[in-house]
């Protein structure tokens, strides 16, 4: 896919973000080497391939499922300006 000038202009339009002629000659040549790059990429055989979440074969360490805190909840809703049942109530901001 071939990248134009006004294709960068027109992507930092949509993106709004301002940018001059010199700053987008820049980023064309950029986003014409990473289109290129995924153009190569869609040439590879990946039939048959698992996707990764994680290049390494890692689980994740995780900590024990207890309670390591007091419940404070009453403290905290001491200071709050509308409370009931245990719920902070706030005014109604959607009609």
């Amino acid at each position: 896919m071939a990248l134009e000038h006004a294709d960068v202009l027109r992507a930092a339009h949509l993106a709004r973000l301002g940018l001059n002629d010199d700053e987008a000659a820049l980023y064309l040549d950029d986003l014409s080497r990473i289109l290129a790059m995924v153009d190569q990429l869609q040439g590879l055989e990946t039939e048959g391939v698992a996707p990764l979440a994680h290049p390494l074969e890692t689980t994740q360490r995780l900590r024990a499922d207890e309670v390591t805190e007091e419940d404070r909840r009453e403290q905290f809703q001491r200071c709050a300006p509308a409370v009931e049942q245990g719920l902070y109530l706030v005014p109604r901001v959607v009609e």
